[in-house]
């Protein structure tokens, strides 16, 4: 892989995919065709600044790719709908499990090496765990439309007798950082919780609504989106050399409390620590996860041995470097 070689991002316009773009320029490599629905103008901020070479709307790229034909070396797929509240299954079915086929089927025809954004939402309740072996994704039980469709693809993926030289599908944890801010609801809790410390010098937590946990102890596995673009990018430098294709958790390994994460964010703003605890929503209450952890026994296996961001590093180089910021994407 060059630095001239063509890459493709799709969801280039969104968190991850644009913070991929930028980190990819960093690194010399600026030959890159964006897929996204660009016409989305509340994420515009998030391609400021970046080269690339073309720029193609989600809808039109297969069409695209059948009238421009181009020499792709790699393809970072990462566009989905990644809203949980979104219950509509035929939404997700349409962008997260038959396109992300086709986007397979391309790559298979072209021999193309493929890193796909999978989700932990896969796992559910994770009563059955948190590995990424290939024979759990066909016993587990997602809470919600947006991980039924992930977790399709997975088993449809684990299932092709016909696939890319190389493949991996990222099971990304609770990420956060920088570019996340059009998200919404969907933003992380250090966004909200940052954005309620400025306003108030508090910030809301949703109290726990099981016995075995204590308001703000809920645990999530959060992993900071510096060490996602790292993992990303070691595989596409080193897919020749790693030994499986296949499912990789991405998450630190680590699960940490929600109280944690928010005492992080006042340390970083430089204030003292108010947390008010508050019902969780009707409509995610039987489908919130209580706990996340990534086993990540398999990425290191594979040859990966960079240390990830401690949650306290992450979330203070997050805080103070960009949400502090006027540019913060």
């Amino acid at each position: 892989m060059t630095k001239s070689s063509t890459i493709v991002v799709t969801g280039a316009a969104g968190f991850i995919g644009s913070c991929l773009t930028g980190f990819l320029n960093e690194q010399g490599y600026d030959n890159l065709i964006l897929v996204d629905e660009f016409s989305r103008l509340d994420k515009v901020n998030n391609l400021k600044g970046k080269k690339f070479r073309n720029q193609v709307e989600r809808d039109d790229f297969f069409q695209w790719l059948d009238l421009r034909k181009p020499v792709v070396e790699f393809v970072f797929h990462l566009g989905a709908r990644t809203d949980t509240t979104e219950f509509d299954y035929a939404v997700h079915e349409r962008l997260n499990l038959q396109y992300s086929q086709s986007v397979w089927d391309y790559c298979m025809l072209k021999q193309i090496p493929l890193v796909y954004a999978s989700s932990a939402a896969t796992y559910g309740s994770g009563a059955l765990g948190y590995s990424d072996d290939h024979e759990l994704p066909f016993k587990l039980e997602p809470l919600n439309a947006y991980g039924i469709s992930k977790n399709e693809f997975d088993k449809w993926a684990i299932r092709q007798q016909s696939h890319p030289p190389f493949w991996a599908g990222l099971k990304f944890f609770n990420v956060y950082g920088p570019n996340e801010y059009h998200k919404g609801r969907m933003a992380s809790v250090i966004w909200h919780a940052f954005q309620q410390i400025k306003k108030s010098g508090r910030v809301k937590l949703f109290k726990s609504h099981r016995p075995d946990f204590e308001d703000g102890q809920q645990l999530r596995d959060f992993i900071y989106v510096k060490d996602i673009l790292e993992v990303c990018f070691w595989m596409m430098k080193n897919f020749q050399q790693i030994p499986l294709s296949g499912l990789y958790n991405l998450g630190t390994g680590q699960a940490r409390t929600f109280e944690a994460l928010v005492r992080a964010t006042f340390q970083g703003a430089g204030q003292p620590v108010n947390i008010d605890y508050i019902d969780m929503p009707e409509d995610i209450r039987d489908k919130y996860q209580y706990f996340t952890e990534a086993r990540m026994e398999k990425l290191q296996a594979a040859g990966y041995t960079q240390p990830f961001y401690s949650l306290e590093e992450g979330v203070l180089d997050y805080v103070k470097n960009y949400l502090s910021t006027p540019n913060f994407y």
